[in-house]
């Protein structure tokens, strides 16, 4: 029987994709490279780029360059052989040009060669105002943060360019999403769908018209470039000498180390407690270890990172005071803040003590809730909006990335204590805008008393805020337009850079605030997002243990429920009550379960990392009746359970 042999494997080539990680620390390019080590990144980028409308922009942005060659469907060696190919003419576009040099390696979104020279053109998922974008900060002093890592995708790309194609002849450009930009057509977003291997299907229906305005604009990058190159220090190096540094490393399989940090707290390469069992390394612990000179047993104790919301982490690792254990009140300085209840570093300082004296136990300000509650009116509604901000507008007038309400629940509590899901909307209907019919259903919903409104986190007056403007910008008779922006301005609040201002009568409370200011809850180690903070009120409450620990919800004399029958949300395990989300179905196979935890901002969820995803799916992607039938009900699971968890807080503190 003959032996079976393998080829040995080709040394890695620096990447575009692999020089972002190295930029973000010199350790994650060897960390991403070996299957030891564990990972907690969304590799598939499905979820960013779906959720972003990345995959619609690329392909929008080939549209407005006719007869161009598309390489996106081949494999780097043939498109590297046809790329070649391509170049010998003295005018081509090519889509996803493929460029070596030596160990570096470039797909190009969009290469256009006119005689002697280039276009690179990078295309971002990423929206600009054109007429008020600084790349550079004031008087030159270095490149705007929240820039720097496209502009050092493109310089990498330009530096592989050059090198290759042996000339300086290369303008470079940045394609973005343009904020000024109105759609000429209704359902452009729909001519754009997502295929199950992430391609994008240009409906044939594409016209001229859809085309009439171009959404995109090309930004002149090099002004930036210039300075990156030039001036730019990267991990101790120029930018150049960074890119030799790195593809050097990525041939001789070594690890380059980073600085330890603050950083460090978003590393992706940290075990879960299944990726222990399964064998798996920590990039993170052996980072620590190696700066730190620790041992397994020291990472037992909590970090100065895990503070809540704190940014003096770095100053105190630079004391030689890296773990919770170590500080003293000092070094937290708790100071009240100018609002009842704890302020954040008052908040921070009883994260870290507890931690020192090992109390468990919540720290509820009863006195200071009662006196919240003494201004509220019953009944009491709880509310949540589930939104996206799609790439590619739905309607014509519609700008990029402009925001989208698809959902809400709605909980009631009365004054003697009964719940009820009182209402819910969804609009999931591929190309319609749903924003108008969302804020109908929402009015009609509230209107019926006074009662004291509930949010969680600015998210939902944010999104008011926008359909107010949206509503004045629209062609709807002015008539239901005044009715429709009066309904608003009594439950919300203007935002600070609003053109108009109001303060309404019944603005929202929001239930983030007041679990900043009068609760904490060790169990979520100083998180106050309310996937967090649910599955710590529920083991601290023997009331909802007992209220919510049979299968009264939505069952025939409990409470009445749109989605639920006969359910039972209390579940021990192991002696720990199970987050009430791990018990609903998944909605997908193929995306984590720390989704939220990856699509979160801060202490709450932009639009809720489930939900978005599920919508987007539902608009952008090729599925049948069937799954989109089954996301549709997912979703209202999942959302009525984002208020009922507001309704359990509630219910924990008032009893």
């Amino acid at each position: 029987m003959p032996q079976s042999s393998t080829a040995p494997q080709r040394p890695a080539l620096l990447t575009k994709s692999r020089f972002k990680r190295a930029l973000e620390c010199p350790a994650k390019l060897f960390y991403a490279e070996q299957s030891s080590y564990a990972n907690q990144s969304l590799e598939d980028d499905f979820l960013a780029e779906l959720a972003k409308g990345g995959h619609q922009v690329g392909a929008l942005a080939k549209c407005y360059f006719p007869g161009g060659e598309d390489l996106a469907g081949i494999s780097p060696d043939e498109a590297l052989v046809r790329t070649q190919e391509l170049l010998q003419r003295d005018q081509v576009t090519i889509f996803e040009a493929a460029i070596q040099h030596g160990h570096l390696l470039v797909r190009v979104d969009i290469l256009v060669k006119d005689a002697g020279r280039y276009q690179l053109i990078e295309v971002k998922a990423k929206s600009c105002d054109p007429l008020d974008l600084h790349f550079m900060k004031k008087r030159g002093e270095g490149i705007v943060k929240d820039w720097e890592p496209y502009l050092c995708d493109v310089a990498f790309q330009k530096v592989v360019l050059e090198k290759a194609l042996n000339t300086r002849n290369i303008d470079s450009y940045l394609m973005l999403a343009n904020k000024r930009a109105r759609a000429a057509t209704d359902g452009l977003n729909s001519k754009f769908r997502v295929a199950g291997d992430h391609s994008v299907i240009v409906s044939p229906e594409l016209s001229k018209e859809d085309l009439a305005v171009e959404l995109l604009a090309k930004i002149d990058a090099s002004e930036p470039l210039d300075y990156i190159r030039t001036k730019g220090e990267y991990h101790g190096h120029t930018f150049e000498g960074y890119i030799a540094t790195a593809a050097d490393a990525l041939q001789r399989n070594e690890c380059l180390r980073g600085c330890i940090g603050a950083h460090c707290k978003k590393c992706e390469f940290r075990c879960t407690l299944e990726d222990e069992s399964n064998g798996l390394q920590s990039g993170f612990r052996e980072c620590w270890k190696e700066a730190m000179g620790w041992q397994d047993q020291d990472f037992e104790d909590p970090l100065v990172l895990e503070i809540a919301n704190f940014r003096k982490a770095d100053k105190l690792l630079a004391q030689g005071k890296a773990k919770m254990i170590d500080l003293e009140e000092t070094d937290i300085s708790p100071a009240p803040g100018d609002k009842p209840g704890m302020s954040n570093s008052e908040r921070q300082w009883l994260q870290v003590s507890k931690i020192q004296k090992g109390d468990a136990t919540p720290e509820i300000d009863i006195d200071g809730l009662r006196a919240e509650m003494q201004g509220w009116t019953y009944p009491l509604h709880f509310i949540d909006f589930e939104t996206i901000t799609a790439a590619l507008p739905f309607t014509s007038g519609r700008r990029p990335y402009e925001g989208v309400a698809f959902q809400f629940s709605h909980h009631v509590v009365h004054k003697d204590g009964s719940v009820v899901h009182a209402h819910q909307f969804l609009d999931t209907e591929p190309g319609h805008f749903p924003s108008f019919d969302f804020i109908r259903a929402l009015k009609q919903a509230l209107e019926g008393d006074s009662g004291t409104i509930f949010r969680y986190a600015a998210h939902e007056n944010s999104f008011l805020n926008l359909i107010h403007s949206q509503l004045r910008d629209s062609d709807l008779p002015q008539e239901e337009v005044k009715e429709l922006c009066a309904f608003i301005e009594s439950i919300s609040h203007s935002k600070d850079d609003s053109e108009l201002t109001w303060c309404g009568p019944r603005d929202m409370v929001d239930l983030l605030e007041l679990v900043k200011r009068y609760a904490y809850y060790p169990q979520t180690r100083g998180s106050n997002s309310i996937k967090h903070v649910l599955p710590a009120v529920l083991n601290h409450s023997a009331f909802l243990q007992e209220k919510y620990g049979q299968p009264n919800y939505g069952a025939t004399g409990g409470i009445p429920s749109f989605n639920f029958q006969n359910w039972q949300w209390i579940q021990v395990e192991h002696g720990q009550v199970r987050d009430p989300y791990k018990l609903l179905p998944k909605m997908f196979e193929d995306v984590p379960e720390n989704i939220d935890e990856l699509l979160s901002e801060g202490d709450s969820l932009a639009n809720g990392g489930a939900a978005l995803t599920a919508y987007a799916r539902i608009q952008f992607t090729e599925m049948s009746d069937y799954e989109r039938e089954q996301l549709r009900s997912a979703l209202l699971k999942y959302c009525e359970l984002d208020t009922l968890a507001m309704v359990m807080i509630y219910e924990s503190w008032v009893n």
